[in-house]
């Protein structure tokens, strides 16, 4: 049997059988020196501050995991989001692209028909075309016409209508020769081979003639 002796200092009291006995330690044998006690309060605070510190980072750990977990998901939305509205850009661009395309193209649609409308309107008598064509393509897109012609009278007469003319600009005779032209009776004529470059030019708007394209109701651009 074990019996403990709660009165410090007290005497034991002899048991029956010879038990084992604990005593507990006697508080006033410990000396009240001032530098244990400022140990033991030292000791005491720095295990309390490194409890709080442990405490303290598991909490902050568990904040930075979701904290993490949350910066993760929003990447990957973000990265989504990066990549549709690169997708849709290229889309945009291509789109653009083609535009540009499709207005260029619908802008020189009408050129060669207006070329061709005022060269014919400018013909004079005694004055035919053999050849026309484009050769160069700049600010303003140059052509080149060579014909016959029965004297130079008519070729004059022609610069000056194509001149007068609001899509033709820069009419320059490059050259003129006398040649022999072969009539279809096997006679021999004498013609004037001539050579002229011009420019097209696109004339304003309010400059020009407008007529019903279907109807009364459509107008068409001249």
């Amino acid at each position: 049997m074990i019996e403990v002796n709660l009165l410090p200092g007290g005497k034991k009291r002899p048991g029956k059988g010879g038990g084992f006995r604990i005593g507990l330690p006697d508080l006033k044998a410990i000396p009240a020196d001032p530098f244990i006690i400022g140990a033991l309060v030292v000791g005491l605070a720095s295990a309390a501050l490194v409890g709080w510190w442990y405490t303290d980072l598991n909490n902050r750990n568990a904040e930075l995991v979701v904290a993490l977990d949350v910066a993760i998901r929003d990447s990957a939305t973000f990265h989504e989001l990066i990549e549709n509205n690169s997708t849709l850009q290229a889309r945009q661009d291509s789109v653009a692209q083609k535009i540009a395309i499709i207005h260029e193209i619908d802008a020189g649609r009408y050129v060669w028909p207006h070329v061709l409308d005022e060269i014919g309107r400018a013909l004079p008598d005694f004055l035919w075309i053999t050849s026309l064509q484009q050769v160069s393509v700049g600010e303003f897109i140059e052509f080149r016409i060579e014909g016959r012609a029965g004297n130079n009278i008519a070729v004059t007469t022609f610069m000056d209508a194509l001149e007068g003319s609001p899509f033709i600009r820069v009419v320059r005779l490059i050259s003129t020769e006398q040649a022999v032209e072969t009539l279809p009776n096997g006679d021999g004529q004498i013609v004037i081979v001539f050579t002229l470059e011009a420019a097209y030019d696109q004339p304003a708007f309010d400059l020009l003639e407008t007529v019903p394209l279907f109807g009364a109701g459509a107008d068409g651009g001249s």
